[in-house]
């Protein structure tokens, strides 16, 4: 996990720097595709994938080693060659995972948060799962098992092809005239995100779109069809905790209302969406009919509460960079706990985004049991060590989330001088 952390390390702030591209381009041209909410959520999503990802929490059905060690036939020598087969097999691997995730009712819940936003751009990139708490992707790498593609050229190759999937999240790009053959575009991932009938679940592909042309499932952008964004049955949060899992929250109610006792059981394995009969007409649940016509999610939200939203993330930003600079020094237990803080930190804020009235004793609880921690250690996980004043500095953002969390819900009258959107 040290090694995804260290890979972290680099690879954000080259995000956010093409992130920072994106919205001054948008700024300057005058066709902004950000809204500081949804941008703002879209971000925090990253941030909890990340920690649940570089902390390990999770468990593997089967790793590719043991899949190396008890499959393979034949070994390819670490040279280009075994670089482009582990390449071909992984984008072939991720393009069945990623139609799995969209055809089939429990693993669409491990997806349905990268297609939450109603926005498309480079930040809805980052909404990535936390509730994929079973790793199944090994197996569907067995080929590469099979053929001996050593491990290390997979964990070296799965990164990349994971931060190689960010780019063609804009709107700000057209066709690309040849490489539309070839590869995974902007208008070709337009099309995926749309929510359009022309488009739902097209264009699964990853990396290479020569998956989709030769498996029936690509579709080209059409100028007469404007892609519209979102899911059909929207988030209405910007909490990308709750988002992750609404669906199977909703599975496990349908689940349990239903009065067959065989949709009880194949609920979980049915397409995309299927609900037991009895249950949609007794429980109905809100499904976007006209794709040009819904009213997209907002919250009212005055330029103070945006502005405070934009600190907490980019605060947060810099708790996981220091995170991941000083993650072999902080250790398990502490790796845990540093986690929980910014974890719940990023609950918090969202929540408050949403303009909850619980939101404020998330942040009031969060900042106290913060300053109790730092009192108690007179640091904040080391921090004292690379920065004189850093436990002084954690302790003063604690603050400011307790009164901006006070502010917020008590003070600032909702709505007063919202402005929705930006």
């Amino acid at each position: 996990m040290e090694s995804y952390a260290t890979a972290l390390l680099y690879a954000i702030p080259f995000f956010t720097f093409l992130l920072g591209i994106e919205i001054l381009y948008g700024y300057f041209v005058k066709d902004q595709k950000h809204k500081v909410l949804d941008t703002v959520s879209s971000l925090s999503s990253g941030f909890t994938n990340i920690i649940k990802d570089s902390l390990g929490l999770g468990f593997i059905l089967v790793s590719y080693p043991y899949l190396l060690e008890h499959l393979a036939f034949t070994e390819i020598e670490a040279n280009w060659l075994v670089w482009l087969v582990a390449f071909i097999v992984m984008d072939f691997a991720g393009y069945w995972n990623h139609r799995l995730s969209h055809h089939i009712n429990f693993f669409w819940n491990q997806h349905v948060i990268h297609h939450s936003s109603e926005e498309f751009n480079l930040a809805c990139a980052l909404r990535q799962s936390i509730s994929n708490l079973i790793g199944y992707f090994p197996l569907l790498l067995f080929p590469a098992a099979m053929l001996g593609v050593p491990h290390k050229v997979i964990a070296i190759l799965a990164p990349i092809h994971l931060f190689a999937q960010f780019w063609y999240h804009t709107q700000h790009i057209g066709k690309m005239g040849w490489l539309e053959y070839i590869i995974v575009t902007p208008s070709q991932h337009r099309v995926h995100h749309a929510i359009n009938p022309e488009y739902i679940d097209k264009n699964l592909g990853q990396i290479l779109c020569l998956w989709d042309r030769w498996f029936g499932t690509f579709q080209e952008e059409l100028d007469e069809v404007p892609p519209q964004y979102g899911v059909l049955k929207p988030a209405a949060t910007w909490n990308p905790v709750l988002i992750n899992f609404q669906h199977i929250w909703r599975l496990i109610k349908d689940a349990w209302r239903t009065k067959n006792y065989w949709d009880k059981l194949r609920i979980w394995f049915m397409p995309t969406g299927w609900r037991p009969a009895d249950v949609i007409k007794k429980y109905p649940v809100p499904i976007i009919k006209d794709v040009y016509h819904f009213k997209r999610y907002e919250t009212s939200a005055s330029l103070g509460l945006k502005g405070y939203s934009i600190f907490q993330m980019l605060t947060t930003l810099l708790f996981l960079l220091f995170m991941f600079y000083n993650f072999s020094n902080i250790g398990i237990d502490g790796l845990l706990l540093f986690g929980a803080f910014v974890f719940i930190g990023i609950y918090g804020y969202t929540t408050l985004m949403d303009r909850r009235p619980y939101a404020v004793w998330i942040e009031v609880i969060r900042g106290l049991a913060g300053l109790v921690l730092i009192g108690i250690t007179a640091d904040w996980f080391g921090i004292n060590n690379y920065l004189g004043a850093g436990s002084i500095l954690v302790s003063l953002y604690f603050i400011i989330t307790i009164a901006a969390g006070i502010y917020f819900s008590y003070f600032e009258k909702s709505g007063a001088d919202a402005e929705l959107a930006v």
